[in-house]
């Protein structure tokens, strides 16, 4: 069993902001492999939803917490679950990373994520995979600060470019569950 948490805050006003690109991802994943008739539940403070992929059991989870208290929710699943950190899989923002890249890791800090912060906090461990989406726009960082950034959404000429990153995260996932991190790694995080 897996477990693969996009990172996002609930509510519309929050649905298109670049912070909840996480939740994009998911649910763009669980359309594109025939789950669009599951609903998600409502529990442990989160949106979870279990479905079969290649024979594998794998719960997405939206914690609905709030992005600073991801790792809140997530403790709870993980916990009943008995799900290693090892086998979860994390899918966020990266306000470092350029509009269009993404970053496959297995371990490490959190790079001044605050969603992140609190799954190392409330985990207790930095060994936890994750798959990281760029939204960096250096032209409207220069004007504002992280805080606003983050939660703004994206703008219209970026959603081209966004939609072909879904994609890509989408198949990136899909080819970690069925051939590996290592593998995934280098097919992903190469210079573009």
């Amino acid at each position: 069993m897996r477990l693969i948490a996009g990172l996002g805050n609930p509510g519309y006003q929050y649905q298109f902001t670049r912070h909840n690109i996480g939740f994009r991802v998911v649910d763009a994943f669980l359309i594109k492999n025939q789950a669009k008739k599951k609903k998600w539940k409502a529990v442990f403070d989160s949106e979870l939803m279990d479905i079969r992929f290649k024979e594998e059991c794998i719960i997405f989870v939206k914690p609905m917490t709030y992005m600073n208290l991801s790792g809140q929710a997530l403790e709870k699943i993980v916990n009943y679950y008995t799900i290693d950190p090892g086998q979860l899989l994390i899918v966020y923002d990266d306000i470092y990373l350029p509009l269009g890249r993404i970053r496959i890791r297995c371990k490490g800090s959190s790079g001044g994520h605050k969603g992140i912060d609190s799954i190392i906090q409330f985990l207790k461990t930095d060994e936890i995979p994750r798959l990281r989406i760029g939204i960096k726009n250096d032209a409207l960082i220069q004007n504002t600060d992280y805080a606003t950034f983050v939660l703004s959404n994206f703008l219209n000429e970026e959603e081209k470019l966004l939609k072909s990153t879904i994609d890509r995260s989408v198949r990136a996932i899909e080819d970690i569950l069925d051939f590996g991190y290592e593998y995934a790694m280098r097919e992903y995080n190469q210079s573009d």
